[in-house]
Formats: structure tokens, sequence, C-alpha cells
């Protein structure tokens, strides 16, 4: 298969020849390399003619694309509609296989750029050097290393199904990464390119005759199982990276031999086998069992670290003498495990430093085999070890092994423990009311309020076993009221018999509609009336974590209205935490898409409101968006690396005192533009028969039988209302239509209504959260296609809605350009490229998914439509790895 590559589209000739020499040159050839190595596979697999349709297409929808010419785009649509399902079915898999394997080429060079920019540091830039440099010239080094010390970075891996690739798919392509990094790394002595162009072949080969499409949804613990990758390739190694780059900063010359200063900032909590609002397949068994297999990852990551960093503790005892700790520790091992001490002392009879730490990695195994006897009863006491050994190289002259590995495997203690993310439950309000009315009538108890109970006694169990740290958090969904909560202790103690006995609980309100967002200060005062809440805050030095919905407010009153209600809401929740004397975190429900909060996350952060950050930032990363930030090592430190300094920076008086400002100078701007945006929202989605007309003119009914995730759609109402539609299948099937309304609708009036192209070209330069809003808008309309749109929204019987929708899409693109004062994306040269570069592939999926969907409703008898199902389904995968952040 060609690659567009070598003939970049893009709207007109200047900007095609342009894009053409912005591409760097190794990203060309590895994209015509591995486009070229599938043209050879698709041939041997389907014939020359298999080719030669994908290639028709292909530069048909790139002219199309290209000259914007209506002619190339009905030829492109006739193509699609002359081929039978089967063929449809393998150009859709090319494509798809395509995106992929181009996915991989950018990351790729993500990495190279990275490489490139570490050998060539800058001061100025996002790296934490900068951050500490900035933040230093402003308060100064003690008041600086303050705030470090308090630093936290808390990552929420959850189970939203935005990821379409079956786990197979995924393992495929990482199969493919590896022998591309051969290839680039080639050197003497190494494999010859022939053969591992040969071993590429063999891969993508496997790649193209993968299945797409799951045949059963996951299961929650299929889902856990998938995070643990990252957890396994990724994370357990990068995080003690990314602290080593912040303690050389601060130990500047002193580096790998004086103590280390840098906290452990990162923490990383998950949803997944946890999150059972509205998915009935977690239950609390699911939860003990997930955060056992989380256990065993991570116990399983610790001892190989500590066997293979005891291994090369040689050193001898003359050269470097055990202190008295040390000493004192042997003697304990001793007692502890005769057995085992001896055998390892055969080995290193005058190493005590190894002999310990070999010692230590095999009590952490018998931690993750729970053989109590030799079994570490905590964290904390393995730490305690872990320093007894640190300490005693640094008396005896070996600083280098104190700080080196050892410290890392210190750093990965600290962060991980022995749970390896904080598994976090989520319930609805409504179920614990329920439940809580039946336990108060008294009589017997329904599947559901028993399935309620059983979840706190697992919960319970899981803090014994692991510790509390493995599960505190308890997010109580649509947060209405202080007795919503409040519901939540007395659920917990009538499960365990009595207050005293329950588990530890941090409840956490979840405020997701506009109108919980405005009422939030009012529960919080309920909360922390509350004679638990009390006693917790007493207990953590009055720590407490607000969650903000973005997904259900955007959905709610429009993505405008609910970026400034959010905005709002945490000025007015940071303000009440100060009045409160409260240490406050507010958690960011943010998806991948924008219409559910997405975007550059270390922007999202400086935009924050004053007061509403102080060094502490936590957020959801679901779906697609955990594959992009941490598939790849480089790329994931440099994620780690950014959301730290962001964090770090957002609390800085400068940042604070321009977010302050701003919202002073705009508040007017800000008022129209909520009040403009809402009104059309609500002209569109609150209008006559909506919903019934979404579902036409949308795959959204379609996507439902797409084996993406464990938990349904929906919570259980029809399609005649959008109330109890989840925000994510609502985000997904706008942006398959290629309209991606959830991102931008209501902007576009809401600017033209101000009119004043200087004042927003102000607001745009000095006001960080409209910036944010216009980039993240900018990047949403890039990805729109109004030909596709069109044709889309001819599949409903409204045209006045589907004009509304095309007018507001032209209205609102015109004036995002005004606002920034450039082209769409001509600040952000890369995403540009990007964007032209795949746009022409993702509409040849586009058309194909719309005539599947076309015969899928056409046809009358549900078994006759099972062929052009599958292909909608497959161009579903296809454009949601076009266009990656899809939900």
């Amino acid at each position: 298969m060609s690659t567009t590559a070598e003939r970049p589209a893009a709207p007109s000739p200047a900007d095609r020849d342009r894009s053409r020499e912005s591409v760097d040159q190794p990203l060309r050839a590895e994209v015509r390399l591995l486009g070229g190595l599938l043209g050879r596979v698709l041939t041997e697999a389907g014939g020359p003619e298999l080719l030669h349709d994908v290639e028709r297409l292909r530069a048909l929808s790139i002219e199309a694309y290209a000259s914007n010419d209506p002619e190339a785009f009905a030829e492109a649509e006739a193509l699609v509609e002359s081929f039978d399902v089967e063929r449809a079915e393998q150009v859709a898999r090319a494509f798809t296989v395509y995106f992929h394997l181009a996915n991989l080429a950018e990351e790729h060079h993500r990495v190279r750029v990275l490489r490139e920019r570490a050998a060539q540091p800058d001061p100025k830039d996002d790296s934490l050097a900068g951050a500490v440099a900035r933040l230093t010239g402003e308060v100064g080094e003690r008041e600086a290393r303050r705030r470090l010390e308090g630093l936290r970075f808390h990552p929420v891996f959850t189970a939203h199904p935005t990821e379409a690739r079956r786990r197979a798919v995924a393992s495929s392509i990482r199969r493919v990464s590896d022998l591309l990094s051969r290839r680039e790394g080639a050197h003497e002595g190494a494999l010859p390119t022939v053969e591992l162009d040969r071993r590429l072949l063999e891969e993508i080969d496997t790649l193209w005759r993968t299945t797409p499409l799951r045949t059963t949804r996951p299961t929650p613990l299929d889902e856990v199982r998938t995070a643990m990758s990252i957890f396994d390739q990724t994370v357990f190694e990068v995080v003690p990276r990314v602290y080593r780059l912040l303690d050389d900063v601060l130990l500047g010359d002193g580096a790998g031999v004086g103590t280390a200063q840098a906290p452990s900032f990162v923490r990383y909590g998950s949803w997944i086998g946890g999150d059972r609002d509205g998915n009935p397949y977690v239950t609390a068994e699911i939860t003990e069992q997930a955060v056992g297999i989380q256990a065993e990852h991570i116990l399983l990551g610790l001892e190989r670290a500590a066997s293979r960093i005891g291994r090369t503790l040689t050193q001898s005892s003359d050269d470097t003498p055990p202190d008295a700790a040390l000493v004192d520790l042997s003697e304990r091992q001793s007692r502890l495990a005769p057995e085992i001490v001896s055998l390892i002392g055969i080995r290193a009879p005058h190493e005590p430093h190894r002999r310990v730490l070999l010692v230590v990695a095999e009590r952490i195994a018998a931690t993750r085999t729970g053989d109590d006897r030799l079994a570490y009863p905590s964290p904390e006491a393995l730490l305690d070890d872990l320093r007894i050994i640190q300490g005693s190289l640094r008396s005896g002259g070996a600083a280098r092994s104190a700080n080196g590995e050892l410290q890392h495997l210190i750093w990965q203690v600290e962060t991980f423990g022995f749970h390896l993310a904080e598994l976090e439950v989520r319930q609805h309000s409504k179920v614990h009311r329920d439940a809580l009315a039946e336990v108060r009538a008294g009589g017997e108890l329904g599947a559901q309020a028993l399935e309620v109970l059983e979840v706190f006694r697992a919960i319970k169990r899981l803090q014994q076993r692991y510790g509390v740290r493995a599960s505190r958090r308890y997010i109580v969904s649509f947060t209405q009221s202080a007795e919503d909560l409040a519901n939540v202790f007395e659920l917990a103690a009538a499960a365990l018999g009595s207050a005293a006995d329950a588990p530890v609980l941090d409840v956490i309100p979840l405020f997701e509609t506009f109108a919980d967002l405005d009422a939030s200060t009012g529960i919080l005062d309920g909360l922390i009336a509350l004679e638990p809440v009390q006693a917790r805050l007493a207990a953590t030095g009055r720590k407490l974590e607000v969650m903000l919905g973005y997904s259900d407010s955007s959905k709610d009153v429009g993505p405008v209205s609910a970026t400034l209600a959010l905005n709002a809401a945490q000025r007015r929740i940071a303000d009440w935490a100060e009045r409160n004397d409260i240490e406050l975190t507010l958690f960011h429900g943010r998806g991948g898409a924008l219409g559910r909060g997405g975007g550059p996350a270390n922007e999202a952060v400086l935009a924050q409101p004053p007061g509403s950050v102080d060094g502490r930032f936590k957020l959801t990363e679901q779906g697609e968006v955990i594959f992009a930030r941490y598939g790849d090592q480089a790329i994931a430190a440099r994620h780690l690396e950014q959301m730290a300094a962001a964090t770090l920076l957002a609390s800085s008086p400068s940042n604070e005192e321009r977010n302050r400002a701003a919202a002073v100078d705009f508040a007017d701007l800000g008022a129209r533009l909520d009040r403009v945006s809402r009104e059309r929202f609500f002209a569109l989605v609150k209008a006559d028969g909506f919903a019934p007309w979404y579902a036409q003119v949308t795959p959204m009914e379609e996507l439902g039988q797409l084996a993406l995730g464990s938990r349904p759609a929906r919570r259980g109402l029809s399609v005649e209302s959008l109330e109890d539609l989840r925000a994510i299948p609502w985000v997904f099937s706008w942006t398959q239509a290629r309209i991606n309304l959830t991102g931008w609708f209501g902007l576009g009036t809401a600017l033209a209504e101000v009119g004043d192209t200087a004042l927003l070209r102000d607001a745009y330069e000095r006001w960080p959260l409209f910036a944010a809003m216009i980039d993240n808008v900018e990047m949403s309309l890039a990805k729109t296609d109004e030909r596709i749109a069109r044709r889309y929204l001819e599949l409903g019987d409204r045209d006045d809605l589907a004009q509304l929708v095309l007018d507001e899409m032209a209205l609102t693109r015109e004036w995002v350009v005004r606002a920034a004062g450039r082209e769409l994306l001509e600040g952000r040269p890369v995403l540009r490229r990007t964007v032209h570069l795949r746009s022409p592939y993702v509409d040849a999926l586009s058309l194909l998914q719309l005539r599947a969907l076309r015969s899928v409703r056409a046809t009358v008898e549900p078994e006759a439509a099972d062929p052009d199902r599958r292909l909608l389904l497959l161009t579903v995968n296809g454009v949601a790895a076009g266009l990656q952040n899809t939900g």
C-alpha cells in the first residue's frame, strides 16, 4: 500500500507543498517503508486486484480532499458502492491496518524528537528543570523546595470503552514496533536489514490476518489485565526515571552521590474493576480479584528488581564494611529465614549488602505468594529494610551504589506500595438510596442491596490484606446532597456491623451536572459536618478530595457552558476550602475526546483557577489515551514530566495572577459566551424529536453492538431520551460521523454574538481558559469534514436540525479563526501535518461506514444484515485509529 508521505493531502496546492516540506525525513521514510510492506502483504493475501482497489480509493480520497472537487468525491462514493461486501471489508481492514502502522511511525518519530530535545535541553521549556528554575526565580529556593515536597500528580486509569483495538491487535502492533526500533538502530553484528524486513512482513501479515473485532465483550478482569501490560512494560520503569530527572536538577554536581532530594510525587489510581456505576459485571468479588491481580504484578516487579539490584551489590565487607544497622538486619533475617540466609550466604559470604538485599527479594516473593511467615506486613516495613541497606552503603563509602538503582527501588515502593494503583470504588447515589431504604426497612434484602453491602466487606478485606492505601476512596456519582455522602457511611456500618468495624473510607462527591456543580459548596458544607468525615479530616491533616465530571456537564449544557461552569465551580470550591482550612485535591474526570475534557492536559492544568491546584493534580486517563501516553517509555516519561512541571507551575505567583486578572477582565465576555452558547445548544438538543433524529444520523445504536468494553452504553432508557445515555457513546457517535459536535457546538454563535474580534484576540492572548478552549475547538474542527458530515445528516428526516448543525459548524470555524488570528492549526504545524496526512484515509473509511450503515438500516431481516453490520463495526475501528482522540 502506498503512503501519503510522498504526496501529502491538504486543502490547497500551496498547503500541500508546505506539508511535504514539513514532514521530517525519518518519518517519511518509515511511513513509506511500512506502507510498502503493507502493499506487499495485500497483494499476497488478495492478489493485485485488492491492492488496485485500495489504491484507487486512496487516490480518489486524496484528490477529493486536496482539491475539494465534488466530482472526485462522488467518484470515490461510487467506487465504494461498487464493491461487494467482502471487498468492502477487505478495503476497510487495509485502511485500518495502515492507520495502526502510521500511528506507530508517528510514535517512533515522537521518540526521536524527544531524544533530540533531551540532548539540547532548554531551561525555558515545559520540563521539570525549567519548572524548578522558573518557580525558584519567583518564590526563592526554600519556598520552591517546600512546594516540591508537596507535589502530587495522580493519574487514574479507567476502562471506558474508547480503546477500540483488541488486545491481540495491540500486541501485534507492539511486535512491529520492536522490529522497527531494531531496524532503526541496526549496527554491525545485528540482524541485516533484509532479515528485519522479512520479519516485519511476517508481523504485518499477522496484523492483517488478525480480526480486529472482539467476538465477545471483555470482562472487567480482561480490562484489568490489559492495563497491567502498561504497568509492566512502561510505568514501573519510567516513574523512577522521571524522579531521577528532578533529582539531578536538585542535586546538580552532586547527582548520583548526594542523598536523593526528589520526592516520589506520582500516585496511580484505577477504576478498572472498581467502577460499578451502571456496570452490573463489576461485583465485590471482581473488585477483590482486581486488586489481587494488581498486587501480583507489582510484587513480582519489586521482587525481580530487588533480585537484579542485589546481584550487583558485590562490594566486599573489606572495602565497604556494613554498619551496625545492617548487621542487626542481617541477624534478624537469619532468625526469620535461616535456610534462605544460609543458601544465599554460600554464594555471597563476604558481600553483606548483596546478601541482605537478596533475602529482601525472597521476602517480597513470600509476600506475593502469601507465606505469612516471611511476608512483609506492609510496604513501610520493606522500605525500612531498603533504607538500612542504603544507609550502610553510604556509611561504607559506596555512595553511588546507595543512590543509584537502589534508590529507584525505594521510589518504586513509595509510589506503588504492594497494590500498584489504588482501586477506587464508584457507585451511583440512587443505588445507595435504594439499598439503604431496604436496610432500614429491616426485611429480606434484594440482590442489589446485598451486593452494595458486600462491596464494603470486600474493601475491608483488601485493606487488611494490602493496607489502607489499596482501596479507600469511594466516589459517589451524581452527588446531589450531603445525604448522598452520609448514606455511604451508614451502609458501610451496616455491612460490617458497626461504624467502628467499617473500612477506612474517603467518600468523594462527584459533581457532574450543571446544577450539581452550582450546588457544590453547599453540599460540601454538609459533608464536613458529618462525624465520620470530621474524624478523617483530623486523621489526614484536613485533606479532602472533590471530583468534577466533564462528560455529563458537557452533555447537559454544551461544551462552552460546561467549560465555564467547571471553572467557576473550581473557584468556588477552592475559596470554600481555604475558608475551612481544607487541603483540597480536585479530581478531574477528563476523557480523551474534546467533548469530555480532552486536549493537552498540561495546558489545562495551567489554565486552572488560582488556588485550585496548589501542587496537586488528579485526573482520569482512559481508553486510547492510556496507550497513547504510556505505550512507549520515552513518551510516558515525557507525559509525566510535563504534567509534573505544569502542576508545579500552576500555583506559581505569575500563573495565578495571570488567571486571576483574566477572570476579572473577561468576566463579562465569559457570561455572554455562557448564555448564548447554552441557548444555541438547547435549541438543538431540546428540539422536539432530537433524540431519535440523533440516533438516525449517527451510528449510536450500532455502536452498542461493538464489544468495546464491559460496561453497557446505557443505564436503561430508550432512544427517546438522552438523559440516561452515557457521555462516552454520545461523544463517540458524533466523532464517528465526522461532526465532533460535542466539542464545539454553540461556540460559533456565541463568538459571533460578541462580534468584537479585537476583544476575542485579547482574550486569546491573556485568558488561559479561553485560549485552551479555542485551541481544543480548533483541533476538533480540524478533524470534522463537512462533506462527510452532510452524508450522515442526510440519514435523518429533519432538514431543519441538519442545517442547524451545518450552520453552526461553519460559524464556529469562521470565528475560531478570527479569535486565534490564524488559520486552523497554523500555530501547531505538527498536528496540522498529521491531520492533513490522515484525513483522506479517514474519509475513505467514512464512506465505507456510510455504505454499511445504509445497508444495515435498509435490510428487513436482521440476519441478512450481518455482513454489512460487520463492515460497519470494522470501519468504527478504523475511524477510531485514524482520528485517535475519539472518546
